[in-house]
């Protein structure tokens, strides 16, 4: 399970409380980490007391109507509520999830929610991703040919296409990566999960010619021998992928090319 890591040399201040409204019966607390570093404030947890006979089911529900209703301070990013833009990336109740899918009933007690771990925050909720997505685009994530273009597309068999299964649903929302101590302790070097994920979903396009310059990019001390298999990534990604089994599969086509 994820820990937060609040910013070096700080401590949580005392927060603000906004309680329900009166006469309200179905009264749930949530208890959200702010912090605007370019204030020069204290990180503090906020304290909201919402309606749930007013508010919709999901955690991104109630953060949407604190922002609407009662605190349009809170910052936080979200769009499609249908757990595919992997906008919505929290720390939830001590896991890294999404919050669009993310049921307020699936969380004993107050609702706690934190930015994801061991990143740079922006603002309250909204972590400083650019060095993930920088990691991401070192992989070259598109398919690479040496043999003309055909006419129409490159084809597959439905064999080789089931091999992607498990690989393209990732939604780059870095739940896991942010879950990896080995990501928390080499971020600079260590590519993490969720882009080894996706460098294998590369790997395992039959389409791709570039499997040999694939491998020797990712042969490296740190790029991906890293990972030490402690599987936080697949217990916490919130669409079911495997991570670990990807880098696994990675580590193996290099020994393979090795023998």
């Amino acid at each position: 399970m994820a820990q937060f890591r609040l910013p070096k040399n700080s401590r949580i201040g005392k927060g603000k409380h906004f309680p329900a409204p009166d006469g309200a019966t179905n009264v749930r607390t949530f208890k959200i980490y702010r912090w605007d570093p370019d204030a020069g404030e204290t990180p503090r947890m906020d304290t909201y007391d919402l309606d749930l006979d007013d508010c919709g089911p999901m955690v991104l529900d109630a953060l949407i109507k604190i922002k609407n209703e009662v605190d349009p301070t809170l910052t936080f990013r979200r769009s499609c509520r249908e757990g595919i833009c992997g906008s919505c990336a929290f720390n939830i109740d001590g896991t890294n999830t999404l919050a669009c899918i993310k049921g307020i009933d699936e969380v004993k007690g107050a609702v706690k929610i934190y930015p994801l771990p061991h990143m740079p925050v922006v603002k309250d909720l909204v972590p400083d991703l650019t060095h993930f997505y920088a990691q991401y685009a070192s992989i070259e994530p598109w398919i690479k040919t040496d043999t003309p273009a055909p006419t129409r597309e490159r084809l597959q068999t439905p064999e080789d296409r089931k091999e992607l299964d498990g690989l393209y649903e990732c939604i780059l929302c870095a739940c896991c990566s942010t879950s990896c101590p080995s990501y928390w302790w080499n971020p600079d070097r260590y590519l993490g999960p969720a882009v080894l994920l996706q460098a294998y979903r590369w790997l395992a396009d039959s389409r791709d010619e570039g499997m040999g310059e694939r491998l020797d990019q990712l042969e490296d001390p740190f790029k991906l021998y890293r990972c030490h298999t402690i599987m936080n990534c697949t217990n916490t990604c919130p669409k079911g992928l495997n991570p670990a089994k990807a880098i696994a599969e990675t580590k193996k086509l290099l020994l393979e090319r090795q023998g």
